[in-house]
């Protein structure tokens, strides 16, 4: 039932992704949000932000940010950085999804897509089947209907670990 909404995998945060091991099962791009997931909602990139994606580039990934925000927002950050975006990413429908992997040059099978939010980073990647990070959101602040969604969050997340508890015990 909750299925559609599981990641295929979850970290503590993007810098803590496991972007070799990925590189190594054949992943070629990344699709990042940005609000939360890279930097605190409406924050410019900052150091960190910016030395992963360097750091991403150098091991031979395309990047582009995703975003359900207006465009002045996510170009700035993505100017910042030099990477390809796309704004008012209409997530979790599937065309902004199809349209980043048209920007990276890969397929769908090459790209990964990192984010914070369930609703939207997930369950669109995954109705694009794009392979799916979910990471813990950075900051606090966030606009109310985020606020609510993170409690249906918590229900899909404990069957999601449900699940996973499960998988591990078969296997």
């Amino acid at each position: 039932m909750f299925s559609m909404f599981f990641p295929d995998e979850d970290c503590e945060s993007a810098y803590t992704v496991d972007y070799e091991r990925l590189y190594q099962a054949g992943f070629r791009g990344i699709i990042f949000d940005i609000d939360n997931t890279l930097v605190e909602h409406g924050a410019k990139a900052d150091k960190r932000s910016a030395a992963l994606i360097a750091r991403l580039r150098e091991m031979g990934y395309a990047v582009c940010f995703l975003s359900n925000n207006k465009e002045p927002r996510v170009k700035s950050f993505a100017g910042e950085l030099g990477a390809a975006y796309i704004f008012k990413a209409g997530k979790p429908k599937k065309e902004g999804y199809e349209a980043a992997i048209k920007l990276l040059g890969v397929t769908k099978k090459q790209a990964v897509s990192v984010g914070d939010q369930i609703f939207t980073d997930i369950w669109g990647a995954n109705r694009a089947g794009i392979y799916t990070v979910l990471v813990k959101q950075i900051g606090k602040k966030e606009e109310i209907q985020i606020v609510l969604k993170r409690y249906l969050e918590r229900v899909v997340l404990y069957f999601y670990r449900k699940n996973r508890k499960k998988k591990k015990g078969n296997a």
